[in-house]
This record gives structure tokens, C-alpha cells and sequence, in this order.
């Protein structure tokens, strides 16, 4: 997924109609990649790849505003990093777990 296409999902996600935050949510996008990467995730083209990343720039974008204790990584952000980690260490077979 071109990180043109993340930006506007992202948008759509954050529901802003405006361009006026899109370099900083370009930033977002790049900081998502990075930090997914640093967890040891392989990232790649598909839509699943890059929806992570959208996620996880969502998440960042609103972390930035929530309440001090209402910042945690949502469950379905982590048990998507986790399920794509795991697929990786287990050469992407199919495994019940």
C-alpha cells in the first residue's frame, strides 16, 4: 500500500476533511513504520502492512490527546502486531495456538 493511499485511510479514520494536518499524520505513518519494525515485524506492499501502520499512526494521533491514563496501546493494535510477528517467527504456516 502507497504511503499516499495510508494517509487518506488514515484521514478517514481520524474523520478530518482537511489537508492541513497531513504532513504531520505523514509523519505519523513514518514514525508507525519505524517503531512496528523496531518490534522486529517484516513489513511489505499489502493492504495488511499497511493497514497496521495506519492503526498504529491512529493510535499515535490520539494517544496525543487522551487522558494520561487512557493511553495504552489498544488490544487490537497489540494482538495485530502479535499475530504478524508470530506468522513471521513460524515461517507463515497455519497453526492453531
Amino acid at each position: 500500500m502507497k504511503r499516499e493511499e495510508q494517509l487518506d485511510i488514515l484521514k478517514m479514520d481520524l474523520q478530518l476533511m482537511t489537508d492541513i494536518q497531513d504532513e504531520y499524520l505523514r509523519k505519523l505513518l513514518e514514525l508507525s513504520e519505524g517503531e512496528i519494525r523496531r518490534e522486529g515485524i517484516k513489513l511489505d506492499d499489502s493492504v495488511e502492512s499497511g493497514m497496521v501502520q495506519v492503526h498504529y499512526a491512529a493510535w499515535l494521533f490520539r494517544k496525543r490527546a487522551a487522558n494520561v491514563n487512557e493511553t495504552g496501546m489498544p488490544r487490537f493494535l497489540r494482538y495485530e502486531l502479535n499475530k504478524r510477528l508470530m506468522s513471521q517467527v513460524m515461517g507463515g504456516k497455519k497453526n492453531d495456538i
